[in-house]
């Protein structure tokens, strides 16, 4: 079945307008809040583990049984993302985060704590793959980097509210309150983001034209309201087929796989297995309780400035060249955090590989990962590039551990360097540049599995453009 709606070059041409930022802000919304459900656990398991109700070992097994939550999740919204739809998708994780949250904060015990942490990883993962992954499909390339950070400082701007209101809550109120706060709003967000419209590239893909022409007719009337819309490029027609999973491993598709994978791996190893540990690393060291959460808050300051940072770079210095740089420069600073010899020195470093991480984020798995996809397959994409890193995210805690109790957090920060080196080595020889290009000449040329190929060999020099 040929299609005729040209839904990529004509959401493309669309300049900025109200339709553009209600869609960000209705995907923030639910991004907002998974990203503080995830990052409430440093302050909820220094505060455990101070009361004696948690031990380092069962704080491990909250964070791992997270990610192992978190990797079926994205698995299961990479499936359903492509299958049913980014809005199904989207709302049915949100449902599920929420109400576990709400579980969890009534929870008696750590073991029923971690198992309500386990549900709360389902919908967790899978917001995260089917957000990042969604946006890109309405914004215009020329700007898709700029957005795809704005989401992204809006995603982890949770980094520093989260970090705050426990600094303000857990000590007079206890954690209980942090659930309490996340679950009802992901239950007020649920409502308020049930008009948000399909993805038009989706609804063409799976033959759903007369859906898609709708959305795209009205978001072409809002547009135009500021003048008249520059003509439509005209593409070769859509081929609706089947794909699988098996896609994203062909020869065309392989190398896009293994570079999302390996920028996730590396990301999520600097996450979990420092960020989320910086109170209890703290504590460890003799800080009390209300101090190291004080730390941690101004060193979460880092989560938005990176965001911010990427929102001006993104789109100006590229996804590939942007995260060799930085991540080079992580593993220095990393290495440098250390051997810090002051509590002021580790604030400082920690402030700075926090902002290089989440800027990271904002470049990396927030813009690239999903642009590596054809529309057919892009949340199944992002989806198993997910997983790989929810499968860092469970090793991270346990790695942690034992770095830990062997070298203190100077063997734990030299590894997490030697990760990042890693992943800048990859991108260097396998990253492809994908920046100010439209989603359809991205794409990988797979006999139909997206309109507009490179037109050459995946591992050919020249596709590195």
């Amino acid at each position: 079945m040929l299609s005729s709606i040209n839904a990529g070059p004509r959401l493309d041409r669309l300049p900025i307008s109200g339709f553009h930022r209600r869609i960000l802000w209705l995907i923030g919304g639910g991004m907002f809040l998974d990203s503080f459900d995830i990052y409430l656990a440093g302050g909820v398991l220094g505060a455990l583990a101070k009361s004696g109700w948690s031990t380092m070992q069962l704080n491990a097994t909250f964070l791992s049984a997270t990610f192992v939550g978190m990797l079926l999740g994205a698995l299961t919204a990479g499936v359903l993302g492509d299958r049913k739809g980014r809005k199904f998708t989207y709302q049915f994780n949100l449902a599920i985060f929420g109400l576990a949250s709400l579980a969890g904060a009534f929870a008696p015990n750590m073991t029923w704590l971690i198992v309500c942490r386990f549900f709360m990883g389902l919908g967790l993962g899978a917001e995260i793959v089917v957000g990042y992954g969604s946006l890109g499909e309405f914004v215009p390339p020329a700007v898709r980097g700029k957005w795809s950070a704005y989401l992204s400082l809006i995603t982890n701007s949770a980094l520093f509210f989260s970090t705050f209101l426990g600094y303000l809550i857990i000590p007079s109120m206890g954690w209980r309150a942090m659930f309490a706060i996340v679950g009802v709003g992901a239950l007020v967000m649920w409502f308020v983001r049930a008009k948000m419209p399909e993805s038009p590239r989706w609804l063409e893909s799976k033959g759903r034209f007369d859906e898609a022409d709708a959305i795209l007719r009205a978001a072409e009337a809002e547009s135009a309201r500021g003048g008249v819309l520059p003509p439509v490029r005209q593409m070769p027609p859509v081929v609706t087929r089947p794909t699988t999973l098996l896609d994203l491993f062909t020869p065309s598709q392989i190398r896009r796989t293994v570079v999302a994978i390996c920028v996730q791996i590396g990301v999520n190893v600097v996450i979990y297995g420092f960020i989320v540990w910086v109170p209890t690393f703290l504590m460890k060291q003799g800080i009390g309780m209300a101090s190291s959460l004080g730390y941690t808050t101004l060193m979460s300051l880092g989560g938005p400035a990176g965001a911010l940072v990427g929102v001006l770079v993104a789109d100006r210095i590229g996804r590939k060249n942007g995260m060799i740089a930085v991540s080079a420069l992580a593993a220095v600073v990393g290495w440098a955090y250390g051997h810090s010899s002051s509590v002021e020195m580790a604030t400082a470093l920690g402030f700075l590989l926090f902002t290089l991480t989440y800027l990271m984020v904002a470049l990396g798995i927030a813009t690239y990962c999903p642009e590596l996809f054809a529309t057919e397959n892009r949340m199944r994409g992002n989806g198993v590039a997910g997983c790989a890193g929810r499968i860092a995210g469970i090793l991270a805690p346990q790695m942690v551990v034992a770095l830990y109790a062997s070298g203190g957090i100077q063997q734990v920060l030299t590894t997490i360097a030697c990760v990042l080196a890693a992943m800048s080595i990859v991108l260097a020889l396998f990253g492809i540049e994908t920046n100010r290009r439209s989603l359809e000449d991205i794409a990988p040329n797979a006999g139909g599995l997206g309109t507009a190929g490179l037109g050459e060999s995946e591992f050919s020099g020249k596709s590195q453009r």
